[in-house]
């Protein structure tokens, strides 16, 4: 921990004195600077694949802060046909929730992926996660960016359970990334912030009692083919309803069950919520992903990612070498001890409970980007790897939606930027 604190401090000496040569901080775009790029990439030491496409990113308006924008792009896509990299905002952590709250660059809706940065080149499951450990809702109130997230405790929400990324969890984050739920109207970020709201309010009337934490990541609620009913559960909650029994929902799960409440106004929805029946406002933000999708063999308008599908995604995106593009595939799939010790107990444990539903992955992602009859073995790993895990939204869906094609009809998401803290 303090290793890595003093990383980001040298790393935030670098640009106070990059940003003294280019003049006072009111940056209001993200721009390239080749010298600072070469000195927080020494600092941030992500590999390639925890980054994103130029693809992935999000129109952006008028920008104003005074942290720093830098357009990041990654050294290891140099000379490569992709354009992968990442959108910085640098700035101290002191008021980063009041400054970005104004900044007009996060928006209620938006969804906060906590990175890890110091996951990457660990082994498969924090690769294929791309160092994403946990997810949580924007929304900005009074001029200030809140946070909602599940669990609904001190360690998430900070002093007060007021949501302002100052809970343990985020003092112990260096990077965010802000992922934005596409083409939301005005009405429905109303309706999310009202959402919102109603759970970040007085968190301790519904947590933990009528909302706890479920630490199965396995186990979601959605089932394809039928009725969300936890989001009813969820919404019922928030309208004060006291719906019977308790509602267990892990951190993605809460995100999704939140956003799919966007064009339910619960002024005006109440009454909808106490029948037998689903409401009709009720919606899928984004469709729940299987283990592993169809992109990367058909590239058809209608094609979807999954999953396991994230740095495949990436890398493809690059159109490196045949050769190349094998090493940097085989590589998220070496183990690295000593990287693995960094992990919390809870996530090394996950890791070494997938690691056998993982190896098959190595061959999945090799034969399916170099093509030919190894693609063949790739669809039987798919099949079998689709079979065997229930379609599910974790933190690191939300990115990997936005790795698909801007025309896609399964892209629902935008890759906005990076919150960088020191």
């Amino acid at each position: 921990m303090t290793k890595r604190k003093a990383l980001l401090a040298a790393m935030m000496a670098l640009v106070a004195s990059g940003a003294a040569l280019l003049g006072p901080l009111q940056a209001k775009e993200f721009t390239a600077d080749p010298k600072l790029n070469e000195q927080v990439s020494k600092r941030l030491k992500i590999p390639v694949y925890f980054a994103v496409p130029a693809s992935a990113r999000a129109p952006l308006g008028d920008i104003d802060t005074t942290d720093r924008l830098l357009d990041y792009k990654h050294p290891d896509a140099s000379g490569a046909s992709g354009d992968v990299g990442l959108r910085l905002v640098i700035g101290k952590r002191a008021g980063m929730a009041k400054r970005l709250g104004k900044s007009g660059l996060v928006q209620t809706g938006d969804i906060i992926l906590s990175v890890r940065p110091e996951w990457g080149g660990a082994g498969a499951y924090p690769n294929i996660q791309m160092g994403i450990s946990h997810s949580g809702v924007a929304y900005i109130k009074d001029g200030v960016l809140h946070n909602i997230d599940n669990p609904m405790d001190s360690e998430f929400l900070g002093p007060g359970l007021r949501g302002e990324l100052n809970g343990d969890h985020y003092k112990t984050v260096h990077l965010l990334h802000i992922i934005r739920p596409r083409n939301l109207t005005d009405a429905e970020r109303a309706n999310i912030l009202a959402w919102a709201t109603r759970f970040g309010t007085n968190p301790t009337k519904h947590y933990p009692d009528q909302i706890s934490f479920n630490k199965d990541y396995n186990d979601p609620k959605y089932k394809p083919g039928k009725s969300p009913d936890f989001v009813k559960h969820l919404a019922q909650i928030g309208l004060g309803h006291k719906p019977a029994g308790n509602l267990d929902l892990y951190c993605s799960e809460f995100v999704w069950g939140l956003l799919a409440l966007k064009n339910c106004d619960p002024a005006t929805t109440a009454e909808d919520f106490k029948g037998s029946r689903m409401p009709s406002c009720v919606r899928e933000a984004m469709h729940p992903m299987s283990a592993t999708g169809d992109y990367i063999f058909r590239r058809r308008a209608k094609s979807y990612a999954g999953l396991a599908d994230g740095p495949l995604l990436v890398v493809d995106a690059m159109k490196l070498p045949d050769d190349r593009e094998k090493d940097l595939l085989s590589s998220i799939f070496v183990d690295n001890p000593a990287k693995l010790a960094r992990m919390s107990t809870g996530h090394r444990q996950v890791a070494e409970q997938m690691k056998a539903s993982f190896e098959p992955l190595q061959t999945y992602y090799i034969d399916a980007a170099t093509g030919g009859w190894g693609r063949w073995k790739a669809r039987g790993i798919r099949f079998m790897s689709n079979r065997k895990v229930p379609d599910n939204y974790s933190p690191t869906s939300f990115l990997i939606n936005t790795l698909l094609p801007p025309d896609n009809a399964n892209r629902t998401m935008d890759y906005v930027a990076t919150i960088v803290m020191e």
